[in-house]
């Protein structure tokens, strides 16, 4: 069966919903340490969200040099499927794995909301199971999710379609292009705010016309993964 890794940082919040998630997709999670210096033979990665280590110095900065992440590094290199969540992203970024940066919401506050999106991409290693110009819903969370790129950088993104995922109706924290999530130029890194496993399981996601809480999502960004990674 296709194992998931999940990372827990000092400070990660969601990395239990992170492997639920990955659960329910069909995947064995694998719980991996940050101080580790193995990826326990898994076939994908997840950097989930939080405030590693308290948000110290920049969200995702001191994470981004955890022993662990020099074998996330390598891993990506070689085509292994890794996503970041929110804190996840930011640490992507930090790493060098994704381009641009993550700073403070525009209106200063904290914001936490259920957030539709737009699926730019459908080409990645975690986006494959929708269609391009989905709408979907998934709760965001952040203080500091404002995404930020030089002129150059934005228009590469833009051009090579690495833009992933776009925020719709509203720009919850003054986002560049509304750039909710990018991909790397391979597809197979992926990075975006908003939070896929608070969409993954009814009863528990956000609000649909159908019944309360029953969006499920996110569960796709998740089953794409299993099936880019079985297909190859």
């Amino acid at each position: 069966m296709t194992s998931i890794g999940v990372i827990t940082f000092p400070g990660s919040l969601d990395d239990r919903d992170a492997q639920r998630a990955v659960r329910l997709a069909g995947a064995t999670p694998v719980a991996l340490w940050h101080g580790s210096h193995s990826l326990e033979g898994v076939d994908a990665i997840v950097l989930p969200g939080g405030f590693s280590y308290g948000d110290y110095l920049r969200c995702g900065a001191i994470a981004s040099l955890s022993p662990i992440m020099a074998e996330v590094i390598d891993a990506a290199a070689k085509g292994m499927p890794v996503l970041g969540i929110c804190n996840g992203f930011q640490m992507l970024t930090e790493a060098h794995l994704l381009e641009g940066g993550l700073i403070r919401n525009d209106h200063g506050s904290f914001i936490c909301r259920d957030q539709k999106l737009r699926v730019e991409n459908a080409s990645t290693a975690w986006t494959g199971g929708f269609e391009s110009g989905a709408e979907i819903t998934v709760p965001l969370k952040n203080g500091e999710g404002g995404f930020i790129a030089d002129a150059e950088t934005i228009a590469r993104l833009e051009g090579d379609g690495r833009v992933v995922f776009r925020y719709l109706e509203v720009n919850p924290n003054g986002s560049l292009n509304d750039i909710a999530g990018i991909s790397n130029a391979r597809g197979n890194v992926v990075g975006l705010m908003p939070h896929p496993e608070h969409a993954s399981e009814e009863g528990f996601g956000p609000d649909t016309a159908l019944a309360m809480r029953n969006g499920t999502d996110g569960l796709t960004v998740f089953t794409s993964a299993i099936a880019a990674l079985v297909s190859a």
